[in-house]
């Protein structure tokens, strides 16, 4: 195993630079899109005085490099700063929302999986047929439709017009109160501490949109393992498989095990491409995650809650596709040599 602690001693050497970059782009780019938060914070009554008095108090009169290196040491002592709307420690807010995001992104994108995956592979196996052409034309369905209105019309069909789903309107029913904190997610809680009640209320509140995560994750993959797997059948070993008569069964699975690694690359950055997906998802559904939180840090101009929300976005792909490269070099012992 020392293969891997040297890669991931190579890879969190880069990390705290590549943290560094991430923030710095994002400190200034909130700050250069041309809008005051004191205007909000201060309401439509203040005058000219107050307005300047509180910008002085959240430190926008000062130059950027200054506001910055303010900031990066702050955070560097583990403070992401409060939010300028509720007045609550950015990071306390920010990790109290983590489990619901993960929640509905890993099931999500396990359901979309598990869809894509079979019916990429059929489509690549049966390449040129009907049902190839039916999965294909199906999985741009998940390219063409906004995620958005994806939800929105989720909520109508199976919620307003079937009444099959409860309201978009949380992760429980309002009439409910939350199971005690034991994971932070609603349904294993409530199933921790008997409350079935809750438990099937939470799951009821699970299934829309974790449908909308797994029709937008399952397109894309979809169309990558039909694609990686026709271009491994196409390799010089499945050639010459087929050429000395081996089996279709073995020929599939020498395809399969040469197709490995990129599937698992794609549906590791897949799943760090879906956060700002899932983040529309969790707008719609009132979900209550990082997503919502950031969403609507931006539409309010809260740039302590949007720096620290990227940062964390940041740092979450940056593990998940060290994860996957790990992952990677264990199936691929000879890329081992060159990690």
């Amino acid at each position: 195993m020392l293969w891997a602690g040297r890669f991931v001693l190579r890879r969190a050497a880069l990390l705290l630079p590549l943290l560094l970059i991430v923030a710095f782009i994002t400190f200034i780019l909130v700050r250069l899109g041309g809008q005051d938060p004191t205007a909000m914070l201060a309401g439509p009554t203040a005058t000219a005085g107050e307005m300047a008095r509180m910008r002085s108090d959240l430190g926008l009169d000062q130059p950027l490099i200054v506001q910055f290196g303010l900031w990066l040491v702050r955070v560097l002592h583990g403070d992401l700063g409060q939010s300028w709307v509720t007045g609550q420690p950015v990071l306390t807010e920010l990790l109290g929302r983590v489990v619901p995001t993960l929640e509905l992104l890993l099931l999500g994108v396990a359901l979309g999986a598990a869809i894509g995956l079979p019916a990429g592979l059929f489509s690549a196996f049966h390449r040129g047929g009907t049902l190839d052409r039916v999965v294909r034309v199906a999985s741009l369905f998940g390219f063409s439709i906004p995620t958005y209105f994806l939800g929105l019309a989720m909520l109508l069909i199976f919620f307003y017009l079937l009444n099959w789903a409860p309201p978009g309107m949380g992760r429980i029913s309002l009439m409910l109160s939350p199971p005690p904190t034991i994971t932070g997610s609603y349904a294993l809680d409530a199933l921790l501490t008997g409350n079935w009640e809750a438990a099937q209320s939470a799951v009821a509140q699970l299934v829309l949109p974790v449908i909308c995560v797994a029709i937008v994750a399952a397109a894309p993959i979809i169309k990558q393992v039909r694609a990686i797997v026709v271009d491994v059948l196409g390799a010089d070993h499945i050639r010459y498989a087929h050429a000395q008569g081996l089996r279709p069964q073995l020929i599939r699975r020498i395809a399969l095990r040469s197709a490995a690694a990129p599937i698992t690359t794609f549906i590791g950055t897949e799943l760090t491409g879906l956060v700002g997906t899932t983040a529309l998802i969790e707008y719609v559904f009132a979900w209550g995650g990082i997503g919502q939180y950031g969403l609507n840090a931006i539409i309010k101009g809260d740039f302590a809650v949007v720096q620290g929300y990227v940062l964390l976005l940041a740092l979450f792909s940056t593990l998940v596709l060290l994860f996957v490269d790990l992952i990677v070099l264990a199936m691929e012992p000879r890329a081992r040599s060159t990690a």
